[in-house]
């Protein structure tokens, strides 16, 4: 055995890959602790509007199948975020980096056709049940193409406290992701402008004789609108930090700043705590979910024991119809069906 060579130990795997540094830095402990604890927060979040989706039986609309759908994609967006430690480059790396930016792209599209579904029902007053199929082909099919393009590229990797695009590519991190976000960003503030607007025009032109129901239509649009437009405000507030430091990665790839990546670390994974605490303004829900209607829903969904049996008729008599002859004989069993001009059932009396 030739004891002159060393075989060098592959240490990528003990290093940290968020500064570069050991694996016992403490800067990277933090990083992927608050990492873990945000993504936590949300996957809790998640599992919370589901139970509450399931309990209500919220999902009958289409508006709250969109809901439920957001909701989906943001728990599984979640999972990303709390996926063990920073890898270095490799499958799982690719892997988590994919999923990360399928479900970022999935729970962004689902925000985004909300609104337009509430443009369409609101401002262009138009049935939209009929697009729930095109919605899902949009909001499963176009974050596979997004996702799936950087891995074809070789573009995925190690990019800080999780993996994603790395930092040689940044113009695939601002193309795939940061420019189509603030864009879309942008649009539905301008199309909840608009819904706002037409909104307000509409109740305040409502008058004349008072209608119950145009009434209960004003305050089912007012409550509808009320939670929904907070969802481009939540994903604005989310991504700031994160596109702040991304830019700062773009110009200093390896000085990375403590600060920056622990703003971002708190905030990026926040979406499915973000979603749940928009799906929380809704004060019906809440005034739902008190000791009593938590347990008179659980009996309604675990203990529900009705059962529709067919009904057994007794017997049917008719009887010719002779107006003067009422008989005294009500002892039997007869069922009245129906009535003709030409026959009488017989007068069971008081």
């Amino acid at each position: 055995m030739d004891s002159d060579k060393i075989v060098p130990l592959n240490n990528d795997s003990r290093r940290c890959v968020v500064f570069h540094t050991d694996s016992d830095d403490y800067r990277c402990l933090v990083i992927l602790t608050v990492k873990r604890a945000t993504g936590t927060f949300s996957l809790i979040g998640c599992v919370f509007m589901l139970f509450v989706i399931w309990l209500l039986r919220r999902y009958h609309s289409l508006a709250q199948k969109m809901i439920c759908s957001l909701t989906v994609a943001a728990f599984f967006d979640s999972v990303a975020y709390v996926m063990g430690d920073s890898h270095p480059e490799g499958s799982l790396c690719s892997f988590q980096a994919w999923w990360l930016t399928y479900f970022d792209w999935s729970a962004l599209a689902w925000v985004c056709l909300i609104t337009v579904n509430l443009y369409l029902n609101l401002v262009k007053e138009m049935s939209t049940t009929r697009y729930q199929l095109l919605y899902h082909m949009i909001a499963w099919g176009v974050p596979l193409v997004m996702a799936f393009l950087p891995l074809f590229f070789g573009c995925y990797g190690p990019a800080g406290a999780w993996c994603w695009i790395t930092d040689d590519h940044i113009a695939w991190r601002f193309g795939i992701w940061y420019v189509p976000l603030f864009t879309l960003i942008f649009l539905m503030i301008c199309c909840y402008t608009r819904i706002i607007y037409v909104a307000n025009e509409r109740m305040q032109s409502w008058f004349g004789t008072f209608n119950p129901e145009r009434e209960r239509r004003k305050v089912s649009l007012a409550e509808e609108i009320k939670p929904l437009k907070w969802y481009p405000s939540v994903y604005l507030l989310v991504s700031l930090f994160p596109l702040i430091n991304r830019l700062h990665n773009a110009f200093y790839p390896q000085d990375p700043i403590f600060f920056l990546t622990l703003l971002h670390v708190l905030s990026a994974p926040l979406h499915g705590l973000a979603n749940a605490f928009v799906f929380g303004l809704d004060r019906d829900m809440w005034s739902q979910l008190t000791p009593t209607g938590i347990q008179v829903a659980l009996q309604s969904r675990l203990c529900d024991s009705t059962r529709i049996g067919e009904y057994h008729p007794g017997a049917v008599r008719y009887t010719k119809a002779d107006l003067g002859d009422f008989s005294e004989d009500d002892d039997d069993d007869t069922n009245v069906l129906f009535f003709s001009p030409d026959m009488t059932l017989k007068d069971r009396g008081p």
